[in-house]
């Protein structure tokens, strides 16, 4: 079943009965889902922005955007204006079919998951985690790798509490870990 169809017949469903919603459109949802990658040491290495961005752009489908900085930081060697990353937004059936590629393929795909961390959440019902490595992602194999970075997803979502994030997140079948008592 794809997840938007989950979304749609069973998790309105159980977040009406179990928040007691009056409205429809107060249901909470999925607005847009966003993947960032800093450049960190690589700042110099022209060819290694490349790769980065064809890796984005090959796990999201769009073509990423530069990130700029905004202040010059003498420490990093970071000048203003300096390209240091890369991010893509997804939204509509985009978001929704990223959403189930990454719950179906890449999570199983991890090595060592155990589930993810419940307190990554902000305080306004979005959600943040990174993967220390891209390779788990079904477009990019193995062999082709030479330099690894990280990825950050940020899930945004319009739930009001943090509560109401999880259990949302829960429902379309996110793997988060068991409380440990």
């Amino acid at each position: 079943m794809k997840l938007l169809e989950k979304y749609k017949k069973d998790v309105i469903p159980k977040m009406k009965e179990k928040f007691g919603y009056k409205n429809a459109n107060a249901i909470p949802t999925i607005e847009k889902v966003v993947l960032n990658a800093g450049v960190g040491k690589a700042l110099q290495d022209p060819k290694y922005l490349e790769v980065m961005e064809d890796v984005l752009t090959r796990i999201s489908g769009q073509k990423p955007v530069k990130t700029k900085a905004k202040k010059s930081i003498a420490s990093f060697k970071i000048r203003q204006g300096m390209n240091i990353g890369f991010k893509v937004t997804l939204r509509g059936g985009y978001m929704w079919d990223f959403i189930e590629k990454m719950i179906h393929a890449t999570f199983p795909r991890v090595r060592d998951f155990r589930g993810l961390d419940p307190k990554s959440f902000d305080g306004h019902g979005n959600y943040s985690l990174g993967f220390k490595e891209y390779i788990a992602f079904p477009e990019i194999s193995a062999d082709e790798v030479e330099k690894l970075h990280g990825l950050e997803v940020i899930i945004n979502t319009t739930a009001k509490t943090d509560q109401e994030a999880r259990e949302l997140l829960s429902l379309l079948g996110f793997p988060f870990k068991k409380k440990e008592s």
